[in-house]
């Protein structure tokens, strides 16, 4: 038997949203709750993130009557997802969505407030189930609540921003709407350091509530440079881990359970030629190298989806930095992407994942360009374009390149200057008529999310004219990977057999995601990895009394 340096009922190896949702599950419960960050860095991936989480029929649109239930929801996930392995099982989806409310009123009960970003669709509103306003987000939260706390977080929105926000700012210079918004946050970030607070917003907010609610109201110890190194396992069950905690290795007891919440192994290189063949392009945190997912695997866990990831397309970093994952960049006027022969190959405009997974599997060279002409520039907030030094130095490394014209663009880019005049010419036609032909650009809600109204007859489609034209390098970005530990509807970790690892768990990018090879709305990361956590706390808060119980 081993001898343990400390003993919780509950420990949780991570500290993004799912281990935050796991430990205040499992705090509200009654258990005591430890958690374990590997690096200098509290948040992982969603405090860096966009803070969305996509929770069908939740709460909040309840409240504000809109129109969801459990049958759309499910439809819906069935008709995108579909079922491509255990993670996907019809079970896991029922669980999703029926644990959607507890997550919400739980963390509500523990001072979360969230917001509905209500004009925010599906990615595929027009199939069947689909629908607009399923994503929440939390409400802006004053960062000097968490004190010291703030220095060690990976977040990376300083302003009180919301979902909606970042929509309408992306065409802050094209639309009255769009200035609005700005005034708007200004007028937010004015007013809270008025009153005292500085409001921070996205990921940023998701991860300062739920420190303050966990680590700061609940007491929920939290280490930080603290390495998980092991699993303990006696008698076929989970009993601890071994983790690095100020230069000693210490043995910690987990009487109800281990909770892996960890992150996938977006920077693990290694391991992504292994299983993925890229190198990858990440945009998240540096810390997710995939260790918890291989101890999982050592504990005789079985593992899904490792060949995936929430793939995007991404500029190609320069030397020294970090890609820059496209969002509305790709999907306003004014603008197409190309393949190293010139050639349109997808619609733009579509979910991140779809056009990273083309890109993927797309026969060529790998080499794709963002063309724009000079509107694109002048109107629109560009996310790759807003530090001066990262500008110079992709143009100093060949990662950008600007031109008086298409045809001497297409020099600078290696690309047959007729080729992609006629790709330009043809992409200008369906401009002028407002219908793709080609790709069907702007036919769906979530392509015209992020258009621009005032480009008429189709506001993801403009013409290509106003120099000086401009290409970025892309590159298959991704937003972490979406494979790991198969786990059933209460997050527990199955063996290849099916039977459970008695005492272990997983949720987040640590697991083999529910959504499987899609990503049926915003949020549809950082939505599960926290209602399963939440679903574990409760199983764990339920398997406590039972064990009290039967030693009664």
């Amino acid at each position: 038997m081993t001898e343990f340096d400390h003993t919780y009922d509950v420990v949780v190896v991570g500290s993004g949203a799912g281990a935050f949702a796991t430990a205040l599950g499992a705090a509200d419960g009654g258990l005591s709750v430890l958690m374990l960050e590997s690096t200098d860095k509290w948040g992982g991936n969603s405090a860096m993130s966009g803070g969305g989480l996509w929770l069908p029929n939740n709460p909040l649109m309840q409240r504000d009557g809109a129109s969801d239930s459990r049958d759309e929801a499910l439809a819906y996930m069935e008709e995108t997802i579909g079922e491509i392995g255990r993670s996907t099982s019809r079970e896991r989806k029922e669980a999703f969505v029926d644990g959607v409310a507890d997550l919400v009123l739980t963390s509500e009960k523990h001072g979360i407030r969230f917001a509905r970003a209500t004009d925010y669709p599906d990615y595929y509103p027009e199939l069947p189930g689909g629908k607009i306003g399923r994503a929440v987000e939390p409400a802006p939260y004053d960062r000097r609540r968490i004190g010291e706390w703030w220095s060690s977080s990976t977040a990376m929105m300083p302003l009180p921003a919301k979902t909606d926000d970042f929509w309408l700012l992306g065409r802050a210079w094209s639309t009255s709407s769009g200035f609005a918004r700005g005034t708007q946050l200004a007028m937010r970030t004015a007013f809270g350091l008025l009153r005292g607070k500085f409001l921070v917003g996205m990921g940023a907010a998701l991860g300062t509530a739920y420190l303050d609610a966990v680590v700061q109201r609940l007491g929920v110890p939290l280490w930080l440079n603290s390495p998980a190194e092991e699993l303990i396992v006696e008698d076929d069950r989970v009993v601890g881990i071994r983790v690095t905690h100020d230069g000693d290795s210490l043995a910690i007891g987990a009487t109800t359970g281990v909770m892996l919440a960890g992150g996938g192994f977006d920077r693990n290189r290694e391991w992504r030629q292994k299983f993925q063949g890229v190198d990858g392009a990440p945009s998240g945190c540096r810390g997710a190298l995939g260790h918890p997912i291989a101890m999982a695997g050592a504990a005789g866990a079985a593992l899904e989806l490792m060949d995936d990831a929430w793939w995007g397309a991404s500029t190609a970093a320069p030397e020294g930095g970090e890609p820059s994952f496209l969002v509305s960049e790709r999907s306003v006027p004014f603008s197409i992407i190309v393949d190293g022969k010139g050639d349109r190959f997808a619609n733009e405009s579509e979910s991140y994942v779809d056009i990273g997974h083309r890109m993927l599997a797309h026969e060529g060279d790998g080499v794709f360009w963002l063309i724009t002409d000079a509107r694109h520039a002048h109107r629109y907030l560009r996310s790759y374009a807003m530090d001066p030094r990262v500008t110079k130095a992709m143009a100093e490394q060949g990662l950008s390149h600007r031109a008086a014209s298409v045809e001497e663009l297409a020099t600078a880019i290696g690309i047959a200057p007729q080729r992609l005049r006629a790709t330009i010419d043809r992409f200008n036609g369906f401009a002028r008529t407002g219908v793709d032909a080609d790709f069907g650009r702007g036919k769906s809600a979530y392509d015209r999310y992020y258009g621009d109204p005032t480009v008429r007859p189709n506001p993801n489609l403009g013409p290509l004219e106003k120099a000086p034209f401009a290409a970025v390098h892309l590159v298959a970005g991704d937003l972490g990977t979406k494979g790991g530990v198969v786990t059933d509807a209460d997050a527990r970790a199955l063996r290849e057999d099916g039977t459970v690892i008695d005492g272990l768990y997983a949720t987040g990018n640590n697991s083999a995601s529910v959504m499987g090879r899609t990503y049926p709305g915003p949020g549809s990361t950082i939505g599960p990895a926290m209602v399963f956590g939440m679903r574990a706390a409760r199983a764990m808060a339920h398997a406590r009394a039972e064990a009290l119980s039967t030693a009664r």
